[in-house]
């Protein structure tokens, strides 16, 4: 049988540690390097408006009769860009910095391309694409993280399981 090694809490020095209420979520025990892990949330931010942007577009410029499961794809697909960008910004406040929206910015950070096409083909193979860079992009995140943020690490696994939904989807409708 498996014998579960005891641990000992000091309760005292957590009691007095979480009393520095400056830092909110962020306690004495948080092993990440903070402004960096903020400027990693920041660019994945940038990637997650940039690919609700580019949905958005390709969902309302999309024709023809037979083509609106492919829009009702993107439009499900650019809410649930928006819903992680939520989530990326309210982890960066927890963490004590600024979400960075600024428009002038977001496609510098940004890890996927804006994409205008007309053609249904090049929209679904663009989202294909981005998909793919930002399933890359948070597996190397949460392999840089490794065990030192696990609740960002646990929302970046969260977020790039949809990521691989959606490359999935894209995947059927490209082929």
């Amino acid at each position: 049988m498996h014998q579960v090694k005891k641990v000992h809490l000091d309760t005292n020095s957590i009691r007095l540690a979480a009393k520095n209420i400056d830092n909110g979520a962020v306690t004495a025990g948080y092993r990440a390097n903070r402004e960096d892990v903020i400027e990693m949330l920041n660019k994945a931010l940038a990637t997650e408006l940039v690919c609700m942007l580019r949905y958005l577009r390709h969902y309302y410029t999309v024709t023809g009769l037979h083509n609106s499961p492919v829009k009702a794809e993107f439009l499900q697909h650019a809410l649930d860009e928006q819903d992680h960008a939520y989530e990326l910004a309210e982890r960066i406040v927890q963490l004590n910095g600024k979400p960075d929206f600024n428009p002038a910015t977001i496609l510098m950070r940004s890890h996927a391309e804006y994409n205008e096409s007309t053609n249904i083909h090049e929209m679904v193979k663009s989202n294909l694409i981005s998909e793919r860079i930002a399933i890359e992009t948070y597996r190397q995140m949460i392999e840089n993280l490794a065990d030192t943020d696990p609740t960002t690490k646990s929302m970046l696994v969260g977020i790039m399981t949809t990521e691989e939904e959606h490359a999935d989807d894209m995947r059927d409708l490209f082929f």
